[in-house]
């Protein structure tokens, strides 16, 4: 009988894995059904979508408001939809919010439910974990320090690892990636980070620039690198850039092409790991090519951390946004004394965090100099997040499809 599973997921982050995910499944079973809400990765991956990923974004809680009908009209007919189908397990990717509403009605009504990626109860809303254990089968997570989290609260979990660590090389090749890019050899490279959301860069954007002139006037050849998302945040920082004019600074917002730069003699090298750069978001391009990183708190720290680079954390929200987080956690802070996922994971301040009133231009810029230029912190930095990156390298795939699996077994208990 054909294994059947309904997927929810709701930004492009959860379509990857979902994507790896359902590869995973269709390595134990080719003829595995998959249906539910995804994006193009995992329409290439055979899954069949009810609805478009789309239907699940919204950016902050402003558009939630604003979307809610259609959202709640969306999550209705998904629930209907899959207690209809009656799956062997559902699987939510990511979306807490959406997914675990969901998951608690499905797994009243007896379908397995699970959830991949453990929300940051260690950091935002413990009082989550009663929902998740109402609502998940067996969760799934991406950080080791999260499997004690959970079972000590009474579900079921798996650690599978997390995927950035597979598809990232694990030995970073900074000349390639400079050659890619046209970058000189031989200056220092500043990628800058400011974040992929309208209000992150509106809010820090200004802050990294002014901290970049101070960079360049201390180092008139140093190069800055600002990988942007689509070309409607590279409108808006090239905006703020006119603002704050910085010289030897480069907005990229699209992958290399292959052979890019070889009538200069810089040419694509083969990578000797094997790996295919063409589908890497431009951000890594940058990273890869950069000795150090200033860059909004976010995934994009981990994804630092992975190439091994030395980065400076910074975060700012408006007192408005501030007072609707508190409200909504019931926290005036996070419960850990970091946000960095680097500094998260190895539970001290590894690279320094400048959040708030502390993201000064002289702060981010002294801090940041010290990431460029500090050769002996480089290197400690590359030891210490090489051994992270063995910890988080799991074959994801593969451990996710079992406990999938393993879970929907279990549909009659």
């Amino acid at each position: 009988m054909t294994f059947a599973a309904a997927i929810v997921a709701g930004e492009p982050s959860g379509d990857l894995l979902a994507a790896r995910m359902l590869r995973g499944l269709r390595a134990r079973d080719p003829q595995v059904r998959a249906m539910g809400i995804g994006g193009p990765a995992m329409a290439r991956a055979g899954f069949e979508a009810w609805h478009p990923m789309d239907a699940l974004s919204v950016f902050g809680y402003v558009d939630a408001l604003r979307q809610a009908p259609r959202l709640i009209r969306t999550w209705r007919d998904t629930r209907r939809r899959t207690l209809d189908w009656r799956p062997d397990v559902f699987v939510g990717v990511d979306a807490p919010d959406f997914n675990l509403r969901l998951e608690e009605k499905l797994r009243a009504a007896g379908i397995p439910t699970v959830h991949f990626v453990g929300p940051s109860i260690w950091a935002w809303r413990f009082e989550r974990i009663h929902q998740i254990r109402r609502a998940v089968s067996h969760m799934l997570v991406l950080f080791p320090f999260e499997v004690d989290l959970y079972r000590e609260q009474g579900v079921p979990v798996t650690y599978v690892g997390h995927p950035l660590a597979e598809l990232i090389p694990a030995r970073p090749d900074r000349a390639a990636a400079r050659a890619r890019l046209g970058l000189e050899p031989g200056r220092r490279v500043l990628a800058l980070m400011p974040g992929s959301r309208e209000s992150e860069i509106r809010l820090l954007a200004p802050r990294f620039l002014r901290a970049a002139q101070i960079l360049a006037s201390q180092d008139p050849d140093l190069r800055i690198v600002v990988p942007v998302v689509n070309q409607h945040r590279r409108a808006q920082f090239e905006a703020l850039l006119a603002q704050y004019p910085v010289p030897g600074c480069q907005v990229l917002s699209a992958p290399p092409e292959a052979g890019q730069g070889a009538e200069a003699g810089l040419g694509t090298p083969a990578r000797a790991d094997g790996l295919d750069t063409a589908e890497w978001p431009i951000a890594w391009h940058a990273m890869e090519a950069a000795d150090a990183v200033l860059v909004a708190s976010g995934t994009a720290t981990l994804e630092a951390a992975l190439f091994k680079r030395p980065l400076v954390i910074s975060y700012v929200i408006t007192p408005w946004m501030r007072r609707i987080m508190a409200w909504k956690s019931g926290q005036d802070a996070p419960s850990l004394p970091w946000i960095g996922l680097p500094n998260i994971l190895e539970r001290e301040f590894v690279v320094p965090e400048l959040l708030q009133e502390a993201a000064t231009p002289q702060a981010l810029a002294e801090h940041t100099w010290t990431a460029l230029t500090d050769a002996a912190l480089a290197e400690r930095i590359e030891r210490r997040f090489t051994a992270l990156h063995e910890t988080l390298s799991r074959d994801t795939p593969g451990l996710a499809a079992q406990a999938i699996l393993d879970a929907s077994h279990g549909r009659a208990a």
